[in-house]
């Protein structure tokens, strides 16, 4: 797991790069930067995950985009009581955040609404414990992606986007798959504003 994520990392880089080293012209169509709404549904835990995230991406040709983003969901909590057979019940409080990394290409329509399909691997990394929503413990989660509890994931989705200009929206769902003893679906829905150029 630990190689396949810095294998990822490394493509990310990589995949930036090059088409930035390569963008000629000035016509607004070479890449994309864009904050977004993150809502998962973790099929596993039958709970609700929201959070914030950021896409760049760089376009190959016309039609094909390959973009990286990283996503924070913030904690949620959830709360089970256990009774044993002696009929002592025990409370537990899960407080766990999810981070999502995400690469891979986007092949898209072209002119002001694009319509778009992509497949992304990268991981999903789950953490737990009972500290507030700080930078410190967001730069304590991305650091812990190697060592932590951190599952490749495979992302089929596809959506819209509405483009004036330079400005636009984007609105993206799909099937966020991580493998952990098989394969779990998770329906993510991502969408906010982006800039292109």
């Amino acid at each position: 797991m630990k190689r396949f994520a810095i294998l990822c990392a490394l493509g990310l880089c990589l995949g930036m790069i090059a088409p930035a080293a390569s963008a000629q012209g000035d016509d607004k169509n070479h890449g994309d930067f864009g904050v977004y709404f993150d809502y998962t549904r973790l099929q596993f835990a039958k709970q609700n995950f929201f959070g914030v995230g950021g896409r760049l991406g760089f376009n190959l040709a016309p039609h094909v985009v390959m973009e990286g983003e990283m996503a924070y969901d913030f904690e949620q909590n959830t709360t089970a009581s256990i009774t044993d057979l002696s009929g002592n019940t025990t409370t537990i409080r899960s407080n766990l955040r999810l981070l999502h990394g995400l690469f891979g290409p986007k092949i898209q329509s072209t002119g002001p609404v694009r319509v778009f399909a992509v497949i992304k691997g990268g991981f999903l990394n789950f953490r737990g414990g009972n500290t507030g929503v700080t930078v410190g413990n967001f730069t304590n989660q991305v650091g812990n992606v190697l060592n932590g509890d951190t599952n490749g994931v495979l992302y089929p989705g596809g959506g819209v986007e509405f483009n004036a200009g330079f400005l636009g929206l984007r609105l993206e769902a799909g099937d966020e798959i991580f493998f952990d003893n098989g394969a779990n679906h998770n329906f993510k829905f991502m969408g906010g504003p982006q800039i292109r150029f």
